[in-house]
Formats: C-alpha cells, sequence, structure tokens
C-alpha cells in the first residue's frame, strides 16, 4: 500500500517539457509553412513562366528590327569598286533593279590655306579689322587689344560662323593658323585686311602679296558622270542621284567606269523566314506554357490569339503578297508555324520588292507607317502593347507579384500567432514544473515519514 502511494507521486518526474513544447509548436507550425511553401513556389512559377514569355516576346522583336533597320533584308547596291565608290539604300527604298556606270572625274575638296610660323599662339599679330569673303557673303574680323594673337584671330573667325574654321598648330617650329572653307567651289574664301588696319595682318591676308597665306588646297566640285550624263556635286557624298540610295565619291579615276547594280538579299530573306518561324514557335509555346501554369489566364490567351493573327495580318498596301502567308509561312493544327520554301521562291520570283517590302516597307507620301508598317513594326506593336502599363504581360506579372507579396505577409502573420503559441506553451508547462517541483517536494517529505513511521513500527 505505501509502496503504491510512493510510485503514484512520482509520476510526473522525467518529463522533457523542452522537447514537448518544441513538438507541439511544430505539429502546428509545420503543416502551415508547408502550405505556404507550396502556394510561394506556385506562384514563382507562374512569375517565371510569364516573365520567360515575355522576355521571348521582346528579344523577338527587338532582334528583328535590328535586321531590319541593318538594311540586310532590303536589295543593296552592289558596288564593283568599292575602293573608289561606295553606296548604301535608305531603308524602304527598292535598289534590286540598279544598273548604272559611273566614272568619277575629281572629288569634292575644301580650300585650305595656312600661315608661316609665330613663336607661339599667344604672340601678337596684328590690330584693325579683316573681310572674310565667302561667296556673295563678307563678315569682318574684327581684332583688338583683348585678342591680339593667333589664338585670338582664330576664335575671332570662328565666331564669324561663316563657314570657314580656323585651327591653330603647334610643333617644333612654333604655331601657326590653318583655315578651312566648306567643301565644294562655292565654299571658296578670301580675307583681307581693311583700310588702316595694322601691316602686320596683311601676315594673315589671302591672297596674299608674297607674306601672306598660302594655298594648300584649292576649292573645287565632284565631277561624275553617271551612263554618259555629267554630273557636279559639291560634296563627296549625296542622295539625290538615285533617289533614297547614298553614293560616296572615294577616289577620282577618269575613263574607268564604275558598274553599280542593284543586289536582291535572296539568302537573308530565306534564312530571316526560317528563324522567323523558329522563334515565333518557341514564342508561341511559352506562351501557352504561362497560360496554362497562371490557370488558363484569358488575357493571356488573347495575346496568343493576336500572335497567331500576324501571320495573316496584311502589313503592307501591296495588293497581291502583303502578309507571312504570301511567302510561304502557314499555320499548322497546333497552332505552330511552318516554312514553305517553294512558295516563297515562288513569290520572290513573281514579285520581288512585294516580298522587301514585308521586311523594309516603302516610306514615301504614300506609303506610311500606318498604311505599310511591315513585319517588324507590326510585331513592335504587338509587343508594346503586351509590355506597356496596363498592358497584358505587364497586368499578369503586376497581379502575381502583388499574390506573392500577399503570400508573404499572410507568412509573417502566420509566424507572429505560431510564435505567440509557442511562448505560450513555455508559459503553461513552465507553470506545470512548477507544480510539479512542489508535488515532488511533498513526495520526498511524505516519503521520508512514511519510512520514520515504519522505523518506529519495527
Amino acid at each position: 500500500m505505501i509502496g503504491s502511494i510512493a510510485s503514484a507521486l512520482g509520476a510526473g518526474s522525467g518529463i522533457d517539457t523542452v522537447k514537448l513544447v518544441e513538438d507541439l509548436a511544430a505539429a502546428s507550425r509545420d503543416p502551415k509553412v508547408e502550405q505556404f511553401d507550396t502556394r510561394a513556389s506556385a506562384n514563382k512559377a507562374k512569375i517565371s513562366t510569364v516573365a520567360q514569355a515575355r522576355s521571348d516576346l521582346e528579344s523577338f522583336s527587338t532582334t528583328f528590327a535590328g535586321l531590319v533597320a541593318g538594311g540586310t533584308l532590303q536589295s543593296q547596291p552592289n558596288v564593283a569598286d568599292q575602293t573608289a565608290l561606295s553606296a548604301v539604300a535608305a531603308p524602304g527604298v527598292r535598289a534590286g533593279n540598279l544598273s548604272a556606270e559611273i566614272s568619277v572625274q575629281q572629288l569634292a575638296k575644301s580650300q585650305t590655306v595656312y600661315s608661316a610660323y609665330l613663336p607661339a599662339a599667344t604672340d601678337t599679330v596684328g590690330q584693325g579689322t579683316m573681310t572674310l569673303t565667302v561667296g556673295a557673303q563678307s563678315f569682318t574680323i574684327t581684332i583688338g587689344a583683348t585678342n591680339d594673337s593667333l589664338t585670338g584671330l582664330a576664335a575671332a573667325i570662328n565666331t564669324a560662323a561663316s563657314g570657314v574654321t580656323a585651327n591653330i598648330i603647334t610643333d617644333g617650329n612654333g604655331s601657326r593658323i590653318v583655315l578651312k572653307g566648306q567643301s565644294g567651289a562655292a565654299g571658296a574664301f578670301t580675307l583681307t585686311p581693311d583700310v588702316g588696319a595694322d601691316p602686320a595682318l596683311g601676315r594673315f591676308a589671302y591672297p596674299g602679296t608674297g607674306t601672306g597665306l598660302t594655298l594648300a588646297q584649292a576649292a573645287q566640285d565632284a565631277q561624275f558622270t553617271v551612263d554618259g550624263i555629267a554630273y557636279t556635286r559639291a560634296k563627296n557624298s549625296f542622295s539625290d542621284v538615285f533617289p533614297g540610295i547614298t553614293l560616296t565619291l572615294k577616289k577620282a579615276a577618269p575613263g574607268a567606269p564604275i558598274a553599280i547594280t542593284g543586289a536582291r538579299p535572296t539568302e537573308a530573306l530565306r534564312q530571316t523566314l526560317s528563324d522567323f518561324v523558329s522563334v515565333y514557335n518557341t514564342l508561341k509555346k511559352d506562351l501557352a506554357t504561362a497560360r496554362t501554369t497562371t490557370g488558363g489566364d484569358q488575357s493571356l490567351r488573347a495575346l496568343e490569339v493576336q500572335l497567331t493573327a500576324l501571320i495573316s495580318k496584311a502589313v503592307t498596301s501591296d495588293p497581291q503578297i502583303n502578309s507571312l502567308t504570301g511567302v510561304g509561312v502557314f499555320t499548322n493544327r497546333d497552332g505552330s508555324i511552318s516554312f514553305n520554301s517553294a512558295k516563297f521562291e515562288a513569290a520572290l520570283a513573281a514579285n520581288p520588292d512585294a516580298v522587301e517590302a514585308l521586311f523594309s516597307p516603302t516610306r514615301d507620301a504614300t506609303h506610311t507607317v500606318i498604311t505599310d508598317p511591315g513585319l517588324s513594326e507590326t510585331l513592335k506593336s504587338l509587343k508594346d502593347a503586351a509590355t506597356a502599363t496596363g498592358g497584358v504581360l505587364a497586368s499578369v506579372t503586376s497581379r502575381l507579384q502583388k499574390e506573392s507579396q500577399l503570400i508573404a505577409d499572410a507568412r509573417t502573420k502566420m509566424e507572429a500567432h505560431e510564435t505567440a503559441y509557442k511562448n505560450r506553451l513555455k508559459r503553461q508547462f513552465s507553470g506545470m514544473d512548477s507544480r510539479i517541483a512542489a508535488l515532488k517536494a511533498t513526495q520526498s517529505y511524505l516519503s521520508q515519514q512514511i519510512t520514520l513511521w515504519s522505523n518506529q513500527k519495527n
């Protein structure tokens, strides 16, 4: 009987309350943490798939636009002698049928004159006024006490804004002034001291009388022929002989005609269409993945529909070949696209300018970005609308980011609640430990008394 009482009073000993609190707190917290982890992971996957689709669309549009802007998808002039002449067609210019012979008699040049050496650029040049004449215009150059130096003379000439520029050249022999006019015969100039000017300014006169400026190069126009017709131009680069094609004369070669023809980028167009199909299919697949991951988001579905419509959308005003379907791109039953090279070759043979215009549309009074946006501009418009604030991809991303923040906020509240619960358990079990300790003290006392009673009976 006595042994049973002692055993019962010792039932509270050996309890690991620390582990018990940890286990109870974990049993409450862990399922909730797992739930939040699952939600956060799923939302992160959604954000990732939408970001991938956006990246695909932006890269597609930017790369395609760069290819078009570079001029590799339109006919370019082909010059037989690139050392003597270069030719570049502006975007949208049809140069496929270009054929001509150009003979360059002389290049355009700027008049250049220079002075004798002075010991230093700060040396005085003489005071007074000079008249700088360019064509029918005259400009007054004033040298006074504040700018009486070679540097001051150069600054006064440059300030006149006559088209003549002045520079100071300094080397081991000292400093001298160099004047250069504008290109072409009309850029020839003279510089003469006015009556009453310091005679020393005569050193900078052109034409001079023995001590004036020295002519290094005379002004002249470019002279050339195109198919036997003579032309002159004030500059060596111009775009009004073949509209939209910039010609740059590099060297004179009288009597040596240079052939210039149009070169069509057939291979570049073919490769671009093949690449277009590949990139389009990747974008379409990633958009579908984003839509599925986000639970069938209808706005993403609408973007897919717009992308699909791009294949048959008329992007130029040509009545026959104005869309990708006209050059052999077609949509498969699964939504992907394919490229029929035979149809492309047939379209290129029938109307090469119309094929080129899909990539590099004509730009003139009747062919504008509205009537003839071209594939690049159409794709860019789709991309801009989807990624702009309020656009499909921007809106979906914003919504998912808000969801991510809501999950984080809810997780923070949950952690605070579970921490409070754990602290409450600690207080409760701490109280229990105190009571058990008191009971054990009582047990110890009773045990001593029972032992004492037992010994007295014996």
